[in-house]
């Protein structure tokens, strides 16, 4: 019985089927074909390559026309398994190893180095690993029951979970110099559709307000958002915006940026795709550096055919689920109160309260009252202050010490003054409430 022949031979011949199919080929024709068939795109088995380049297609066929189809079996090394290393490295190797299982390779090399065993390039990582490989002590981990079990997984439905992270961006010139940028993104788990991405000048827990903000006003709202464990993120106006929301907030376990792969995988490719091509000494601002990236989202990104979505396109995926996306809806009036932030302060006797190295001045009837003040932390201002169980108190105004030489002052009504004008007001409550009992009773 014939062996059988190997895929990727098969796949190499199939590559060759222009050269191969072909009686006679003149002088100089082969390179020029071999040339053509460099610049197409090919699946290549066990590989995530996709193009093959002009030499090694010239060396397959001229291996073809020497041995046929088995010139084109991929070689097997003939020290396979096998480590040249002498044993007294390897019996280090085996000692550090089992010592702490956990070494990495580059530790394993350090160590030697330290032990005065091998100097600087005298040594190979590949020889370590097939060493390492070949004693069972390749893995990191010395056993199965230790290692975190992870399995493949997608959202039902668009909407079902979104992904927040930040990715460092470059540093480019603004009015203050040069200044480093971070892209905050949200991705949408089921279609990988980015429900928006932008550059900030930090990573905290405001630009993922900010980003999250644009994000519900243009896509709706998601039924959860992931996002890093960090200090920065554990914040409580960011927990408070998504309680308000009814977003199920879900912060990632400590060291396992795993949780997040789809998103790191679109950082890669927004590496490699985007980044690469920009010149950033052309960029004027931020905004015109989140401009780009809008366009390449909305013209490339999206309508790429994705292998993880069984060749379809983000936005068409996003779009199949459209029915499914919760809305808004009334929230959408006072979305802006929603992502504005609270903090208690106690109004002084001068009628102010402090935020952020500021005085703001309140309304005189609030002094010695605690309230709520309301900030709009993308504006860097206070707004308002509210009572504690949220009902509006009125606005703030920075403090304006020259103003208020000539502001009349409250006064306290003298006693005797204050009885009539407590009397009068009562007269005024029994007359009002007269008129409707009359009004409804007859």
């Amino acid at each position: 019985m014939s062996q059988p022949l190997s895929p990727l031979a098969l796949f190499r011949l199939s590559v060759l089927g222009p050269l191969a199919s072909r009686g006679e080929i003149k002088h100089g024709e082969v390179k020029q074909v071999a040339r053509e068939l460099s610049k197409q795109a090919y699946n290549i088995p066990g590989s995530r390559r996709v193009h093959i380049s002009e030499q090694t297609i010239l060396r397959w066929y001229y291996a073809w026309k020497k041995l046929g189809i088995k010139g084109l079996e991929p070689k097997t090394r003939q020290d396979k398994g096998q480590s040249k290393l002498p044993k007294e490295i390897c019996e280090l190797l085996l000692e550090y190893k089992k010592d702490n299982p956990n070494r990495s390779i580059n530790t394993l090399m350090s160590l030697l180095k330290k032990h005065g065993i091998v100097s600087n390039n005298k040594i190979s990582r590949s020889a370590i690993h097939r060493f390492l490989k070949k004693n069972n002590l390749s893995k990191s981990l010395p056993d199965d029951i230790q290692r975190i079990e992870r399995r493949a997984f997608e959202a039902k439905h668009a909407g079902d979970i979104w992904y927040g992270d930040v990715m460092h961006g470059p540093r480019i010139s603004t009015e203050q110099g040069m200044r480093k940028t971070y892209l905050v993104s949200l991705m949408d788990d089921a279609s990988r559709f980015i429900v928006h991405s932008q550059f900030c000048f930090g990573e905290t827990a405001v630009d993922i307000e900010g980003v999250l903000k644009e994000a519900v006003l243009k896509r709706g709202l998601p039924h959860k958002l992931v996002i890093d464990n960090g200090a920065a993120y554990r914040s409580g106006s960011l927990q408070s915006i998504c309680a308000l929301l009814e977003i199920r907030l879900i912060y990632c376990r400590p060291y396992e940026p795993q949780g997040k792969g789809k998103l790191e995988r679109f950082h890669r490719t927004f590496r490699d795709q985007f980044l690469s091509e920009i010149v950033i000494e052309k960029i004027g601002n931020v905004s015109d550096l989140n401009a780009r990236v809008t366009a390449w989202l909305d013209e490339y990104y999206h309508k790429q055919p994705h292998s993880g979505l069984s060749g379809k396109a983000p936005v068409t995926r996003f779009h199949e689920d459209l029915l499914h996306l919760r809305q808004l809806g009334f929230k959408a009036a006072r979305i802006d109160n929603i992502f504005y932030h609270r903090v208690k302060r106690r109004v002084r006797k001068d009628g102010t309260v402090s935020w952020n190295g500021a005085r703001y001045e309140t309304a005189y009837q609030f002094v010695d009252h605690e309230v709520t003040l309301v900030i709009d932390p993308h504006e860097n201002r206070a707004l308002k202050i509210e009572s504690l169980f949220g009902d509006d108190y009125g606005p703030v105004t920075p403090l304006d010490k020259h103003g208020n030489l000539t502001r009349t002052r409250h006064r306290p009504i003298p006693i005797d003054e204050s009885d009539k004008t407590a009397k009068k007001q009562g007269e005024n409550l029994v007359e009002i409430a007269l008129k409707d009992y009359e009004k409804h009773y007859g």
